[in-house]
């Protein structure tokens, strides 16, 4: 800063100016902008009241805590306040930053908005951002939204996952499982037409998630094509892992992912893994014949589960293909399926089933065949047709018996679970990727996407995971507390986004009323009440 003196020659008074200089581009010289910051007075400087409070301002921001503001605002931050004790807490800020120094207040800016402002698109973003204290504190126009989706670049992308990954508690089980999301999209490579697990008729991307069962927060996410299946992914699993560098992996997988090849795998690489299997498999159907009938006792019995168990310690028959000389190496491996009969399930097992056949007759009798249904017509049915009768049908009643015989029944297979309950309860907690899934598709509006470009999607995607990070922890807590039972999740949120942030020029922000029914709400989530 350099200090002009200039004297009045009406009044004779001194004013000091804050002199700054410049190059102007027009007439190509060196100008000079001066600013009035104060006078002399009795050979003492005195400064005026802009230059006082600019002086106090900075001399606050300085110290610890809150930065002073510098104009008057009153603005939500209740709900914020949440976010940013969740995002210290796991590091999740911490990581934006390294990987994202430049956006990630950005970032963290548009994850609150899509979880505060249910299913609304990124351009009603500025209506928020003029009401809410939020990390980047400016507003993000459609325009540069897209422009900031086109700056997560994929390499800092996966420094963040390797960053998350390595905050993992050792040794917890990590759910993987993956999901759909449609496009209208004919110009992004990854969107195909493949099974829709939203029953959607559109073409689609996939995304694989993993979970961590601990703290219940994704992991990481990697984008697929619609029409890869589920059991081919499995490969580039165990390669995601390896990059993330996680120790003592301990998998949880639904029956989609299970082959021969894949369990090989597995166990090749040492990881732990609890499976779910289909009945009808071989190895599983040899072990249920041996128990059908003797697992049906008291002491087989769970009450609180409401179903039989039995377990099978097995020998799994392992291979391994030896890369360089083709060699086949074959061996035993330690595992245990435990197998499980639930008579309620049987019953709805049966009137599915019937429900079924009852559809297959009518298109058969009918003439009006569905080719995905061909498989059931030969398996179930004889078929005749004479120009008398027209078509007869009779069932194949010892493949229908087959079939019935397997109903209310199912499969877990493990090699580090040994007791039947605690591998139930374990897979079952998988229930939170299902309901990530639907916060991630209806809470966060990604059913459908509507992106053109890749980059955008690839951003898209990322800054939905990271706002999906904030909204686990917040699920989980709730119900842990068992807020569900009197709350939802929206009306949490709600509750506390009415608690205000009021800041005025050269004064620390200052938090308004806080109900008893907000403080219980903080304190039900684990989270310290704002001041």
């Amino acid at each position: 800063m350099s200090l002009v003196y200039v004297t009045n020659k009406y009044n004779g008074t001194t004013y000091v100016y804050d002199s700054t200089g410049y190059w102007d581009k027009e007439k190509q010289q060196a100008r000079n902008k001066r600013v009035c910051i104060g006078k002399m007075v009795d050979g003492a400087f005195v400064p005026n009241k802009r230059f006082a409070m600019q002086q106090q301002i900075d001399q606050l921001q300085s110290q610890p805590g809150p930065v002073a503001s510098t104009e008057f605002t009153r603005l939500c931050y209740g709900a914020v306040h949440v976010f940013e004790e969740i995002g210290n807490r796991y590091g999740i800020t911490q990581d934006l930053k390294s990987c994202f120094p430049d956006i990630y207040e950005q970032l963290l800016s548009v994850a609150y908005y899509l979880i505060l402002e249910d299913r609304n698109p990124l351009s009603r973003f500025p209506k928020w951002a003029r009401t809410h204290v939020h990390p980047y504190g400016k507003i993000i126009t459609s325009q540069r939204s897209s422009e900031l989706l086109s700056r997560i670049s994929e390499e800092a992308k996966q420094r963040f996952f390797h960053l998350q990954a390595n905050r993992l508690q050792e040794s917890e089980f990590l759910f993987y499982d993956t999901t759909s999301c449609s496009s209208h999209s004919r110009l992004i490579n990854q969107v195909r037409y493949g099974k829709n697990k939203d029953h959607d008729r559109l073409a689609q991307v996939s995304l694989a998630v993993l979970f961590a069962q601990n703290s219940r927060l994704p992991v990481y996410y990697r984008k697929l094509s619609g029409n890869i299946a589920d059991v081919s992914t499995i490969k580039h699993l165990i390669g995601d892992i390896q990059f993330l560098d996680i120790k003592k992996v301990k998998l949880i997988l639904d029956r989609g992912f299970y082959s021969k090849s894949n369990i090989d795998a597995l166990f090749r690489h040492h990881y732990k893994f609890l499976i779910a299997v289909k009945v009808s498999l071989k190895f599983v159907q040899d072990h249920l014949d041996q128990v059908r009938t003797t697992m049906h006792t008291r002491s087989s019995y769970s009450s609180s589960h409401r179903l039989h168990f039995h377990t099978t310690p097995i020998e799994w028959d392992y291979e391994e293909q030896k890369a360089r000389s083709n060699e086949t190496l074959k061996g035993k491996r330690r595992s245990y399926l435990h197998i499980y009969y639930d008579d309620q399930r049987a019953v709805d097992d049966k009137r599915k089933f019937h429900d079924r056949l009852d559809t297959y007759e009518k298109e058969l009798i009918s003439g009006r065949k569905v080719a995905r249904h061909a498989k059931q017509y030969q398996q179930f049915f004889i078929v005749k047709k004479t120009p008398v009768r027209g078509v007869s049908i009779t069932y194949r009643e010892d493949e229908v018996h087959k079939a019935e015989q397997n109903f209310g029944y199912f499969a877990l297979f493990s090699n580090t679970i040994k007791d039947p309950i605690e591998a139930l309860e374990t897979y079952r907690s998988k229930d939170l990727i299902e309901k990530a899934f639907d916060n991630l598709k209806d809470r966060l509006n990604m059913k459908r996407t509507y992106v053109s470009s890749e980059e955008n999607l690839e951003g898209k995607f990322f800054v939905h995971y990271v706002a999906l990070l904030f909204l686990s922890y917040m699920d989980a807590a709730m119900k842990r507390e068992g807020l569900y039972k009197t709350h939802t999740l929206q009306g949490v949120l709600d509750d506390l986004d009415l608690i205000e942030r009021f800041e005025q020029p050269g004064k620390r922000p200052r938090i308004g009323e806080i109900t008893e029914k907000q403080r219980d709400l903080y304190s039900a989530l684990g989270i310290s009440i704002p001041s």
